[in-house]
C-alpha cells in the first residue's frame, strides 16, 4: 500500500491495474498519465497503457494482482484506504470471482475503512446483491456532468451502508442533483495538462444543497488557477509553472467527512491479521 496526496483518503491499495475509457471524465485520466511511462517491455504496466497522439491512454487490458490481495492484512493500524486508484474494481474485464475476493478481504480487514469508487455503476448495481457490505466498505460513484446522474440512482439502489459521490472532474452543472440516501459529497476540478474548466457557480450550487440537507461536503481542489475566483489563494500550489488551483471556496476549505459513520471500535484481531486461506 502507498501513502497518497489525495486529500480525502490516506492510503491507496491496488489489487488491479489497468482500465479503459468509460465517459468524458476519463479523457485526461491521471492514472493513465502515471502508468504510460512504465508501460514498455519489462516494465510494471507493460501492455496496460500507451502514449497516443491525444495523450496517455489505457489499452483496455487489466491485470488482477493476486500478491496484492492480502498485503493490507499486515497493516495493524487502522487506515482510510482508497481501493484501485489505478483501475476500477467494477471494470467489465475484472471477473466477478476476483471482485468477490477483494470484498472478502476488505470484510476481514474490518479495522480499515475502504473507499471504493467506480464509474461503472450499472455493473455495481447488478453485482451489489451478491457482495457483502460491512460498515467499513464505503461505496461511491463518479459523476462528471448531468448526463451521468443515473450513476447516483445505481449507487442508491445498492447495498453499501455508506454511499458517496465524487463529482470530479466536474465538467458541467448538476441541476436538481438528487442527494437522497447519499452520505458524503466530494467536488473537484480537473488538473493536469489540458485541464477543462469548472465554473465556481457549479460548485457553490452543490455545496449549498449539501448544507441544506446536512450532508458532509469536501472540496478537493479547483484543478487549475484559472478556475479559482481567488487568484491569490494561498493554498494554490505551483509545480513547473502549472498551478494546482487551490482549495479555498468562499474564503475557507471544506473538508467534511462522514466521520460519525466510522466504527470507533475497529481494531485488528489475531485471526483477521492472519489473512485468508
Amino acid at each position: 500500500m502507498n501513502r497518497t496526496s489525495i486529500e480525502w483518503t490516506g492510503t491507496t491499495w491496488n489489487p488491479i491495474w489497468g482500465c479503459s475509457f468509460c465517459s468524458p471524465g476519463c479523457m485526461h485520466c491521471y492514472a493513465a498519465r502515471m502508468a504510460a511511462p512504465f508501460s514498455g517491455s519489462g516494465k510494471p504496466f507493460e501492455g496496460l497503457a500507451h502514449m497516443t497522439a491525444h495523450g496517455p491512454r489505457w489499452t483496455g487490458d487489466v491485470v488482477c494482482l493476486e500478491d496484492a490481495l492480502f498485503e493490507l492484512l499486515r497493516w495493524k493500524k487502522p487506515r482510510m484506504i482508497f481501493v484501485n486508484s489505478m483501475s476500477d474494481l467494477f471494470h467489465e474485464q475484472v471477473p466477478f470471482d476476483f471482485v468477490s475476493r477483494v470484498f472478502e478481504v476488505m470484510s476481514v480487514a474490518h479495522w480499515h475503512t475502504f473507499q471504493v469508487l467506480t464509474k461503472r455503476s450499472q455493473r455495481l448495481r447488478d453485482l451489489s446483491g451478491h457482495l457483502p457490505w460491512p460498515r467499513n466498505i464505503w461505496m461511491g460513484v463518479s459523476v462528471e456532468n448531468n448526463n451521468y446522474q443515473f450513476r447516483v440512482d445505481d449507487l442508491r439502489s445498492g447495498g453499501a451502508r455508506v454511499k458517496f459521490l465524487s463529482l470530479e472532474p466536474l465538467l458541467g452543472p448538476l441541476p436538481k442533483l438528487n442527494l437522497s440516501g447519499i452520505d458524503w459529497v466530494i467536488v473537484g476540478g480537473e488538473s493536469g495538462p489540458k485541464a477543462r474548466p469548472m465554473d465556481p457557480a457549479w460548485v457553490i450550487e452543490i455545496r449549498n444543497e449539501c448544507q441544506a440537507l446536512g450532508i458532509p461536503f469536501f472540496f478537493k481542489q479547483w484543478g487549475t488557477l484559472r478556475n479559482n475566483p481567488n487568484r491569490n489563494d494561498p493554498t494554490a500550489k505551483q509545480n513547473g509553472g502549472t498551478a494546482k488551483g487551490g482549495r479555498l471556496l468562499e474564503g475557507r476549505t471544506w473538508d467534511a467527512m462522514p466521520v460519525e459513520l466510522l466504527d470507533e471500535n475497529m481494531q485488528p484481531t489475531p485471526a483477521a491479521a492472519g489473512g485468508l486461506p
